[in-house]
């Protein structure tokens, strides 16, 4: 067998994570295990070794195994640019952009793929932990899925259905998604997890007794609320506006660093500001309009799926001009891909909205133009004299500069003219996770913004941060499922004989 899939009653019900604690738990334990993931919808992803684009969530996933990434981890990956079309990444490569409608009719043949690539890593591998996508009980996208019991029918997969008991009615998510699923699919599905659960659990066990009367099926473990993890959230639910991002420690020095990211409608790789939550004296918040920005000491401009929208959408926010108005203040911006192109005085966009030439916020003195052939890449280099290392995803990309002393751009832009004033872009992600670039660019913008009682701490190891929130993960996983339930599950599959929950309909 060596497959299981973590279901979810809904997004952001915890499969991921769940996911990510199993592989680690596992990976402790001496095993060669990979995530897989048929189908994800994200705009937070990576570049990986192997040259493609995967979803963010699968990389960390890979981390927590202890393996490279790679793009048979998450053979598909929808990216959303609007709210009826995304662009569609097989294997890690662009194929082409699909309605919600037109997706349907290309899911048989993406079935192909996802089945055997799964095939390929059960037979490299001693376990493969694979993650659904949304919820198995959206009835109306059962016919032609690939990612939830589509997947499991296919490749013989037992079911664990993760519910999130933070949201409330828990015991509801989980009998539902099960009575709504035939017989068939029920069949598959062996147990129950549930999730960020607050409090004593005796007071659950009379609802979970009652749950394993109705469905015949155990509940394998509930996960405490822990309130450390924070990293690397894959669903856009987890990173609410106006919120602040992780649990930031106190700072080194006597002054706190206040830092603003507008929340675009179509933000991608928000991730890139979480290196910079994880210091100490770094508040990191999300914003939607532009009174957050009036005590902000730097903004970082993040990357988006639809640069062009949500320039728009940072107009008619009133966020554009506040921005302008930061940096004419000489106080710090940074653009990352999708907002570095923003900081531009002029895209040219004749590939991803079709909207031809725009003016940019004007804050760099450059133009960008889209071209046809995405930019992959997982490019080295050094900027504030530190050396550096990320991944590109982008289509756009700098055609003409001028002057750009004093504006500069990192480090794509080889820094030209020193680093003299506020304003500074990069299509690089993954910058701030380099901790001696992310000390020294914390140290200047500070300067920049008048804080000179903040103080970068010098002992911050932002994978070190990364690897003790995955072994957070393991540890949740180890001490608080039925481990030997679920190896049980691993090696041999469902049990027989499941009984089917009654269905009121036909």
């Amino acid at each position: 067998m060596n497959a299981v899939l973590v279901a979810g009653t809904t997004s952001d019900a915890g499969k991921s994570v769940v996911t990510a604690g199993i592989c680690r738990w596992l990976a402790r334990g001496g095993a060669r295990v990979a995530p897989f993931k048929a189908q994800n919808m994200s705009n937070n992803s990576v570049v990986t070794p192997d040259g493609g684009e995967i979803g963010r969530a699968q990389a960390v996933q890979a981390a927590a195994c202890g393996v490279e990434p790679s793009v048979r981890f998450n053979p598909v990956l929808l990216k959303p640019g609007s709210d009826r079309s995304s662009q569609v990444v097989v294997l890690g490569q662009v194929s082409g952009e699909v309605t919600a409608m037109s997706y349907r009719a290309r899911k048989a043949t993406l079935l192909d793929t996802v089945v055997s690539t799964l095939e390929g890593l059960r037979a490299e591998y001693d376990y493969v932990v694979c993650e659904g996508a949304g919820s198995p009980a959206e009835i109306n996208l059962r016919a032609n899925d690939i990612a939830n019991m589509g997947l499991a029918q296919a490749a013989g997969l037992p079911v664990l259905v993760v519910g999130d008991i933070d949201r409330g009615g828990v015991f509801a998510q989980i009998f539902g998604t099960l009575a709504l699923l035939d017989s068939a699919d029920q069949a598959l599905v062996a147990g129950f997890l549930i999730n960020k659960f607050r409090g004593d659990p005796a007071l659950l066990e009379p609802g979970l007794d009652q749950l394993r009367e109705l469905t015949g099926r155990p509940v394998h473990g509930v996960l405490p609320w822990a309130e450390e993890l924070w990293l690397d959230a894959e669903d856009s639910l987890s990173y609410v506006a106006d919120g602040v991002i992780g649990r930031p420690a106190p700072p080194k020095g006597g002054q706190w660093l206040r830092v603003a990211v507008p929340r675009l409608p179509r933000i991608s790789n928000a991730t890139d500001v979480e290196a910079l939550a994880a210091e100490p004296g770094v508040a990191v918040r999300f914003v939607t309009e532009p009174s957050r920005l009036a005590d902000a000491d730097l903004v970082v401009l993040p990357g988006s799926k639809s640069t062009v929208a949500d320039l728009a959408w940072l107009r008619s926010s009133g966020l554009a001009e506040a921005i302008r108005a930061h940096a004419r203040a000489g106080l710090p911006v940074v653009g990352i891909c999708g907002g570095f192109q923003m900081l531009a005085r002029r895209i040219v966009d004749e590939v991803e909205s079709g909207a031809g030439a725009v003016d940019g916020l004007g804050l760099l003195e450059l133009e960008i133009e889209f071209a046809p052939q995405k930019t992959l890449a997982r490019p080295r280099g050094e900027a504030f004299g530190e050396p550096v290392e990320g991944y590109e995803i982008h289509y756009g990309a700098a055609v003409r500069r001028g002057d750009l002393t004093p504006l500069v751009t990192l480090p794509d832009g080889r820094a030209e003219g020193g680093i003299a004033e506020s304003v500074l872009g990069t299509h690089w992600h993954g910058l701030f996770e380099n901790n001696a670039f992310r000390r020294a660019f914390l140290w200047w913008a500070a300067r920049r913004a008048g804080r000179d009682g903040f103080e970068p701490a010098d002992d911050t190891d932002f994978a070190e941060v990364r690897a003790g929130q995955l072994d957070l993960l393991g540890d949740l996983v180890e001490n608080h499922l039925d481990t030997d339930a679920l190896r049980r599950l691993l090696d041999h599959g469902a049990p027989a004989g499941l009984p089917a929950v009654h269905r009121s309909f036909k």
